[in-house]
């Protein structure tokens, strides 16, 4: 559905693809992604406040109110959403937990305690991962700049008049008023308590007894030659035989060190609270966006758009992707009626008479009876980047030839990978196997011989595999000979094998054939003797014709390379073989001489795994 020449504003550029996959490139990484901050302080926090000791209840310290802690409490829930939704609040709110945790001595008591040194991890990594975030916002909002050409216009007309948040303020308002209640209920049981006391008989006694009844803790004191019972929260800290002070008036009576019990109340006070602070701060932050989208010309580019009817969401394609194959980002919208004052007035271009068609289709879809929603040009206004508000104009129905403008309502999201999705991002390719013309267009024809070898990653599987080694050799001979050396006889084998792969493992192409490195040898495999050059989900098969087959495993972990957005070396590796197995004009002219045909590094592992066998025994 192309958009009428008369609303595209003067000087607009078309976002073409290389400039959206520049854009898509400066996306926050996926190790950023809010998800996995957000499980790591979660679980390290709540394995801390675990660890932590509790004060226990005194009459020198009784347990009341904790107003101090509830605020904590309060600030440290909104911080687990914010990194979630608003990284700039979360960074304020990780600040404010922080500075309330240094000033309990946390910091001091770190080193000495584990949950508290991985709460403290947790922490740095969130922090690091929301500075990545904002900075890759900016990069973003400049790429998308760079592809305006710095061609920039003011909204529309209609879209000036949008407002964004007030449903966000009008749903905290009772949330917050909730809290605001349940503050004044506790200060009321306190206040009441406090008021009762004062005119109390003091009593010290001894308990005698500690049991239940329906459910509930029961604590029974002898005082003042009666027996009294009061229901505990924290048994714990009443032993049987120990003193304690109570209050008596009339049948009346309380624990000095329980005094009352408001918990109810405080938590209304928290969960008002977060809910109420978390709607409002998402209305204001939408609405300061909105703000900042009205106030001055934006950057304009030409997109193609179209409306997802699986989750309603507005998805953006680049203007040379006339099948829609690739999508950049998406967001929420709605569409943008102008106010009665507009200069259009009712009825006219500005009306939102595309709003009815959009009803029909959606009982059609509803109905099973609509197709597929059209790709439709649009004129995208402002820098997108994650987080930030956009509008677009584009037709609102091909029955209606007049443009619509439809505002965000929810933050712009790269169109990539999620943390727990396989396979490269939207512009990468579809499948998992390049086309052969594709690869062999990279490879060109060579005299020197090609290599393949152990990248980064692999190197890293290979460490990390080389430090459990380590420890079970460690934990194997530590306490001298036991049942565990056998165990170390059958493991030992097959984990020095797999780190020296991991390490060292390489694939030499040259005239004659393949000299493939593995953890012990080179073995040459002829072209005429090979069938096929095969990639499993950790390793590198050659199959040859009457022999078995020469692995190389491990070579990296493919399933976390690509949940990392990277695309796996190894496969990378096996097809470029493939093709050339193929395509024997793409082969090296020449043979590979002896220093580019690799060297084990299993016999070095051996030996390193030996000393320090001895290095463990003899300590």
């Amino acid at each position: 559905m192309p958009l009428p020449a008369e609303h595209i504003p003067p000087g607009t550029a078309a976002w073409r693809t290389p400039d959206a996959r520049r854009w898509l490139a400066a996306a926050p990484a996926r190790w950023a992604h809010p998800l996995w901050a957000l499980s790591a302080l979660t679980a390290s926090l709540v394995w801390d406040v675990a660890a932590s000791p509790v004060a226990p209840c005194t009459s020198a310290a009784p347990c009341g109110t904790d107003w101090p802690g509830m605020g904590l409490a309060t600030v440290m829930l909104l911080t687990l959403y914010w990194v979630w939704r608003q990284p700039r609040l979360a960074l304020a709110g990780l600040g404010v937990t922080l500075a309330a945790y240094a000033a309990e001595g946390g910091f001091a008591a770190a080193f000495g305690e584990p949950s508290a040194l991985a709460f403290l991890a947790a922490a740095a990594f969130t922090l690091t991962g929301l500075v990545h975030r904002l900075a890759a916002a900016g990069r973003q909002r400049a790429c998308a700049t760079e592809a305006s050409g710095g061609v920039a216009h003011p909204l529309p007309a209609r879209a000036q008049g949008f407002r964004r948040g007030r449903l966000s303020v009008v749903l905290a308002t009772p949330l917050l008023l909730a809290a605001v209640f349940g503050c004044w209920q506790a200060g009321q049981v306190a206040g009441a308590y406090g008021e009762r006391a004062a005119g109390a008989t003091p009593l010290s006694g001894r308990v005698t007894a500690l049991g239940q009844h329906e459910d509930v803790d029961v604590l029974t004191v002898e005082a003042g030659g009666r027996t009294h019972r009061f229901e505990t929260a924290f048994p714990e800290d009443f032993p049987v035989g120990s003193r304690v002070d109570i209050v008596v008036d009339g049948d009346w009576k309380a624990l000095v060190a329980e005094p009352y019990d408001a918990l109810g109340w405080e938590l209304l006070a928290v969960a008002g609270s977060v809910s109420g602070l978390a709607f409002l701060a998402n209305g204001l932050a939408g609405r300061t966006r909105s703000k900042r989208l009205r106030r001055g010309p934006q950057p304009v580019l030409q997109v193609l758009v179209r409306e997802d009817d699986a989750d309603g969401r507005t998805r953006v394609f680049a203007a040379d992707d006339p099948e829609g194959l690739r999508p950049i980002l998406h967001f929420h919208s709605l569409y943008a009626f102008g106010d009665e004052e507009d200069e259009d007035g009712p009825g006219g271009a500005d009306d939102g008479t595309a709003a009815p068609a959009g009803l029909d289709r959606v009982a059609g879809i509803l109905g099973g009876e609509a197709p597929p929603p059209p790709l439709r040009q649009a004129v995208l206004f402002g820098a997108p980047c994650t987080g930030a508000e956009v509008a677009f104009v584009a037709l609102g129905d091909a029955d209606e030839p007049e443009a619509a403008v439809e505002c965000s309502v929810s933050g712009v999201r790269p169109a990539v990978p999620g943390p727990l999705e396989r396979g490269p991002g939207p512009l990468g390719r579809k499948s998992p196997r390049r086309p052969w013309e594709e690869i062999a267009a990279g490879l060109g024809p060579t005299e020197e011989p090609r290599a393949w070898a152990a990248d980064g990653f692999s190197r890293a599987v290979g460490c990390g595999l080389l430090l459990v080694q380590g420890g079970g050799i460690w934990a194997g001979l530590d306490e001298g000979p036991s049942w565990r050396w056998l165990w170390l006889a059958v493991v030992l084998p097959w984990m020095v094998t797999a780190v020296a792969t991991a390490v060292g493992w390489r694939v030499t192409a040259d005239r004659d054939g393949l000299w493939v490195t593995g953890a012990w040898r080179v073995r040459r495999v002829p072209w005429s003797a090979i069938v096929s050059v095969r990639h499993s989900e950790d390793g590198i098969r050659v199959d040859r014709a009457e022999d078995s087959s020469v692995d190389l495993s491990p070579t990296g972990w493919a399933w976390l390379e690509r949940r990392l957005g990277r695309e796996p070396h190894a496969l990378r590796a096996a097809e470029e073989l493939r093709v050339l197995l193929l395509r024997p004009e793409l082969r090296p002219s020449r043979e590979a001489p002896t220093g580019r045909q690799g060297m084990p590094v299993g016999p070095l592992l051996v030996a390193l795994s030996v000393l320090w066998g001895a290095a463990v025994l003899l300590l």
